[in-house]
């Protein structure tokens, strides 16, 4: 038993009718009171008010946990001829605990905890395996839906916390999985293909080409965030991806371009759905006609394959301009690089301290940024 200033503990205390239990403190009321941290454990403590002076008796546990940084600080005072008693004065220790570790130093001349010291480990190797298959099998299964499989197989019952401690263990770690949509045998062999042909262009190259896409930003979007057990470096293995082609409520479709050194204005639909015909008439012969006149005939325009784009008025347009198109391959968004620049403007829109709440509001936060 120790009756201490609350200058030098920090627990929480009970205020009026509290009943002291061991390991527990029950009272209608509770008053938190901050204190030097000690290395020993609270059993119970009893709050008490004399006039202005407040103090509280407390109960320390028998069991003290030491980490290295500690240990080594014991140590080096008795090196440099401290007495264990003025030791455990100041760092408020039992003297079992400094002479049995300085015994420990003097005869190993280390200050590890001793192997068993520590609590028995709640799973055997096989449940550790088991719970790393079981998690690579359904990647999307929760810790806790993890620990509820180990317990109807095994009978061992560990909480989601030891689950997922074994699962980083054995190198895995729950983060989003990357999305894609969805793309058939065709989809990938067209787009292997694409890739070959032009990993060898030139900074020159690609300096001439306008990449052109037109986005839409959601005011109702989807905020589901699903986690998923994997590898560090493996986010885009066919099993770590999640296939998502969807978009949900109002919103505004905009559309802009960017090339190596230069870009377009940023133009936003009003609204109405884009057809062929708007196509050509706000963004082709606006702007599209005026990069081309300004890089000259090595000009190459890339966009997708959405149907406006592929009217034909479109191509008689582009034929009449004498404007070059570059192929992109059907479903492959990613190989736009102007992707990069809507999830950019999409996060900034996100982490804005007042969210647009408005097709206005997401008008202007568009436009500013």
């Amino acid at each position: 038993m120790q009756i201490l200033y609350v200058k030098h503990v920090s627990v929480h205390v009970c205020v009026g009718g509290a009943s002291r239990e061991k390991g527990l403190i029950s009272a209608r009321k509770v008053r938190r009171i901050s204190f030097a941290s000690t290395p020993r454990r609270i059993s119970w403590c009893y709050f008490a008010a004399i006039g202005k002076i407040q103090i509280v008796t407390v109960k320390m546990s028998n069991h003290q946990c030491l980490d290295d940084g500690m240990r080594w600080r014991i140590v080096g005072r008795l090196e440099a001829g401290q007495s264990p008693v003025q030791i455990c004065r100041e760092l408020n220790l039992t003297p079992n605990v400094v002479c049995n570790l300085w015994k420990q130093f003097q005869d190993t001349g280390s200050i590890e905890r001793k192997p068993g010291q520590s609590s028995p480990r709640a799973t055997t190797a096989t449940e550790d395996s088991y719970l790393s298959i079981i998690a690579r099998r359904n990647r999307g299964a929760t810790s806790s839906q993890l620990s509820r499989d180990l317990y109807a197989d095994t009978g061992t019952h560990v909480s989601r916390v030891t689950v997922s401690k074994r699962l980083h263990e054995t190198g895995l770690f729950a983060r989003r999985p990357a999305v894609c949509v969805p793309l058939t045998s065709t989809n990938r062999r067209i787009r292997l293909a694409w890739c070959r042909e032009h990993r060898d262009w030139s900074m020159d190259q690609w300096a001439t080409v306008l990449f052109t896409d037109e986005s839409r930003f959601s005011l109702n979007t989807d905020s589901l965030r699903t986690f998923i057990w994997r590898e560090p470096g493996t986010r885009y293995l066919p099993s770590n991806v999640r296939e998502i082609d969807h978009y949900g409520g109002g919103g505004l479709m905009v559309w802009a371009g960017i090339m190596l050194d230069g870009r377009t204005p940023f133009h936003v639909f009003e609204r109405g759905t884009v057809t062929g015909v708007r196509y050509r008439d706000v963004i082709l012969e606006p702007y599209v006609r005026l990069f081309r006149g300004a890089i000259g005939p090595e000009f190459i325009l890339m966009d997708d394959n959405a149907r406006p784009h592929r009217a034909l008025l479109v191509d008689e347009f582009l034929d009449s301009e004498d404007i070059r198109r570059m192929e992109c391959p059907a479903r492959s968004p990613g190989l736009n690089p102007i992707e990069h620049v809507w999830d950019a403007l999409g996060r900034a829109i996100a982490t804005r301290n007042n969210p647009p709440r408005t097709i206005q509001e997401m008008k202007t936060a568009l436009l500013n940024e």
